[in-house]
């Protein structure tokens, strides 16, 4: 396994990066302010990227609601606001110098193709041909892929035999979220990715392109992620209701909970100014639980 380089960015700066399918929800606002609680923790800067990779899932005006409801919990970015449609010359570039190196191809496998290999591609079935075929991050056998996360502790795959070659441009046309975070965060120097739980399978896949690239690799922490009664996401299910920018203090509270954090610690707070001032003073990153996922408790103030 090659050695990480070394981060050129001095300093902490982290971001949160939602996907403009929905409003936000609790759990997004988990993300937002155990991200934000730590940048500051850190004294360091917070960024916000709008990953808008995807057209046919996204929700007409979602993005600009994300963005309002973060400014009701006072969670604004401390640089403009990325825009990942905006980004495509420079995902490009990434993807010929992978090309050019020899880590990256055009695969002609469908779905269908896959299945007997239950989805993973490790080598092209031969004679599958379709136009405008996706393009994959070649894996070589024996690709495993360590690194201690700031949460859930020391964490390995080996990408080869769990994902096999994965896709770095889809079929049919849109930039794949590994790829364009991977050079997102090594543009807008990120230091430290803070997200949920569920993409913590997704960060060797990263870790992988931001060697081929020679880009730097930041620190990770994946915070708990929040369940319904069901056990399911909470954006993935019916409990996945939108907070209230109008009313932002029972959610502000609920995540602050979820974080593992004193309840009593935001006593008193009767606007969200007070209740951040006072979620800065009494943070304590250590007490963030060590699990990949928590029951959603009651958004009561």
């Amino acid at each position: 396994m090659t050695k990480a380089p070394t981060p050129t960015h001095p300093g902490y700066r982290g971001r949160f990066a939602p996907s403009p399918t929905g409003p936000l929800h609790l759990g997004s606002l988990l993300a937002a302010l155990g991200s934000w609680l730590l940048a500051r923790h850190h004294r360091g800067e917070w960024l916000v990227r709008m990953e808008d990779l995807d057209p046919p899932r996204e929700i007409p005006g979602a993005a600009d609601a994300q963005l309002r409801a973060l400014a009701a919990f006072g969670l604004e970015s401390d640089a403009p606001v990325l825009w990942q449609s905006t980004r495509g010359d420079a995902y490009r570039a990434a993807l010929e110098r992978l090309r050019g190196r020899g880590h990256a191809f055009d695969c002609h496998c469908s779905r269908a193709d896959l299945a007997d290999a239950g989805g993973i591609h490790r080598a092209c079935v031969p004679g599958a041909r379709r136009e405008g075929p996706a393009v994959r991050f070649r894996v070589p056998p024996g690709s495993r892929v360590a690194f201690d996360d700031a949460i859930q502790g020391r964490f390995g795959q080996d990408v080869a035999a769990a994902v096999g070659d994965f896709v770095v441009r889809r079929a049919d046309g849109p930039w794949a979220y590994q790829l364009a975070v991977v050079v997102d965060d090594a543009e807008q120097g990120i230091t430290d990715v803070v997200r949920g739980a569920d993409l913590l399978d997704s960060t060797p896949r990263q870790i992988l392109l931001q060697r081929a690239l020679g880009l730097p690799e930041p620190r990770y922490a994946h915070l708990p992620l929040v369940l319904d009664d069901d056990g399911r996401k909470l954006s993935k299910s019916l409990a996945g209701t939108p907070v209230d920018p109008a009313d932002p203090l029972p959610a502000l509270r609920a995540a602050w909970r979820l974080l593992g954090q004193p309840p009593r610690a935001l006593d008193g707070a009767g606007a969200v100014d007070a209740a951040l001032r006072l979620a800065r003073a009494h943070f304590d990153p250590a007490a963030i639980p060590r699990m990949n996922a928590m029951p959603t408790p009651g958004v009561d103030p």
